[in-house]
């Protein structure tokens, strides 16, 4: 008789995909298009915040990286020339939410911000806490350490005002709907 001994290394089992990387952010893969517009439009908001670089020459300089394809092209207009066009107004609803000056906040942070108070404002057709979580990815993606806890704060501090009957209903126990807006694809 002979004995079969085990083999000394075994692989663990394999692992569900959840979509998610390492660091709970999301895969590309796993991204709507919806989302990847939002992302597309965070790296511009950035050049802008930054650079002071020209709506147009980022618009243009963006469009040309890698991937925007996927992008819904329409919610990243929208997002980017609508926060830029509407930058005071978006910082003067931000700012009495601070703990510091706007100055002090990463420019990463401020996009992300700016991203969800004009979608709360001019983006019905997504529901308020797909806005919320999306900024958050976002901040967690994109951010520092704690930013996302941050971006959380001032947003849930400012649905209440922006989307007050739809934050309403959901508290009161509304169930939450998807981001149904033309070619979102999976998530929001």
């Amino acid at each position: 008789m002979t004995e079969t001994t085990p083999p000394s290394k075994t692989r663990p089992p394999r692992q569900p995909r959840t979509g998610l990387k390492a660091n709970g952010t999301r895969k590309a893969a796993s991204k709507s298009n919806r989302s990847r517009a939002r992302e597309f439009a965070l790296q511009a908001l950035y050049q802008h915040i930054v650079g002071r670089n020209d709506a147009a020459a980022i618009d243009a300089f963006t469009r040309d990286l890698a991937g925007f394809h996927k992008a819904d092209s329409a919610h990243y207009d929208a997002v980017l020339h609508g926060c830029i066009n509407t930058a005071e107004d978006l910082d003067a609803l931000i700012t009495p939410l601070l703990d510091r000056k706007l100055g002090e906040i990463s420019p990463i942070e401020r996009a992300c911000m700016w991203i969800g108070v004009y979608e709360f404002m001019h983006c019905m057709d997504v529901p308020w806490r797909v806005v919320l979580n999306e900024c958050i990815e976002l901040a967690k993606e994109f951010g520092g350490t704690d930013g996302h806890k941050y971006v959380n704060a001032v947003l849930n501090g400012l649905a209440p005002r922006l989307r007050a009957a739809e934050v309403a209903a959901d508290k009161a126990g509304g169930k939450p709907q998807a981001d149904t807006g033309p070619a979102s694809g999976n998530e929001a």
